[in-house]
């Protein structure tokens, strides 16, 4: 296949569904690990065409919704401070704090600024040398090699006043989470090819193999996901669990090995909160010694902040897929894209900004009958 559009076929789509109902017997419960699967999936209504019974429970994969409340914090506080230029991908600025978002401080005089790329943070280092400029890292293993790299190359350039603030988050130590979790439901994954395009696949067959449970790589597109549903019922149904790569034209099993290799030098591993779940022992990255002084956490002495979660957002259970978006009282009335509770409702990526986009699936509704 050589274009996007083919991937979308509803020729081939159907033939996949078909073989989907072929091949299931019984009911199973699989999770998509990426908020970019969960889009497609509601958007082009993958999981209504499934056989009743197979049900698609949307995972924590949305980097902007799982980054907790107390870093959203510190980046409020690092760029309300005078002499600092903020920067940071245009989605996390409407995501709330515990009482604004980037966009207030921006609308308060804090210069914050929307890059397309890491490396336009580090130049306006290079540009404004009476400046700080903190760049916001957040995201999976997919978005922390360029990261790295910015690190890397302001360390190599000698370029003092660039920082990075980092919740970097990883898959694999969320997935051993979700299955050590009491209410855990998931019998299946279907793992994000982003983040196996930078990291293989060698780490998830000892999950696999632990917790009986199929892991197959794949893609964003609804063939892709149509696939990867397949191979997963498939082993389901024949009692297997294995690691399967269902998206070799972007995945090799060894990864890249440049990126992991500016990984393993920028970064080390730490325990990571993430929002609405709490913390996972080493489901994250910080900056290793040797680049701890562009840390913006301890350049800006933001380290000790931190902040309660709110008690009407159920985005945490969401991101654990116990509810579905619209089964919070919030969604859709107390919480929409323009008035967000939480981070799920404003990314691009969120489940609860999917549900309200593509479906709007059983908001409550005031029924106005008229005398005749």
């Amino acid at each position: 296949m050589k274009y996007l559009e083919e991937f979308s076929d509803p020729v081939l789509a159907r033939k996949l569904v078909d073989q989907i109902h072929a091949t299931v017997t019984k009911p199973w419960a699989m999770m998509e690990v990426c908020g970019g699967q969960t889009h497609t999936i509601v958007r082009h209504g993958i999981d209504q065409l499934l056989p009743d019974g197979v049900e698609m429970i949307h995972g924590p994969g949305c980097p902007v919704c799982v980054t907790p409340l107390e870093v959203i914090d510190k980046a409020l506080e690092i760029a309300s401070q005078p002499g600092v230029i903020f920067c940071s991908f245009g989605d996390m600025l409407r995501v709330p704090g515990s009482g604004r978002d980037l966009f207030r401080v921006k609308s308060e005089g804090g210069d914050v600024r929307v890059v397309y790329s890491p490396l336009d943070a580090l130049r306006l280092a290079q540009q404004n040398p009476d400046k700080e400029v903190v760049f916001f890292g957040i995201g999976f293993e997919t978005t922390a090699p360029p990261n790295a790299m910015t690190v890397y190359q302001a360390k190599r350039l000698g370029i003092p006043n660039f920082s990075l603030l980092v919740s970097h988050v990883r898959v694999p130590p969320a997935i051993e989470a979700i299955m050590q979790s009491p209410s855990c439901r998931v019998q299946a994954f279907l793992a994000a090819g982003h983040v196996c395009s930078v990291m293989g696949t060698t780490e998830y067959p000892p999950l696999a193999e632990k917790y009986a449970v199929p892991i197959v790589v794949t893609g964003f597109e609804p063939l892709d996901i149509l696939a990867g549903i397949l191979r997963t019922v498939t082993q389901l149904e024949q009692g297997e669990h294995v690691v399967e790569n269902a998206y070799r034209r972007a995945v090799q099993d060894e990864g890249n090995p440049t990126a992991k290799a500016m990984l393993a030098d920028v970064f080390e591993s730490t325990d990571r909160a993430w929002r609405g779940i709490g913390m996972i022992p080493q489901s994250g990255w910080r900056l290793s010694e040797r680049y701890r002084e562009y840390d913006a956490e301890y350049r800006f002495k933001v380290r000790d902040i931190t902040t309660e979660e709110s008690t009407v957002c159920r985005s945490g259970e969401v991101l654990q897929g116990l509810i579905k978006p619209h089964e919070c009282s919030a969604f859709g009335t107390l919480c929409t894209p323009r008035n967000p509770l939480g981070a799920t409702m404003v990314s691009s990526e969120g489940a609860c900004a999917a549900y309200y986009l593509y479906r709007r699936l059983e908001t409550p509704v005031e029924v106005v009958t008229t005398g005749g």
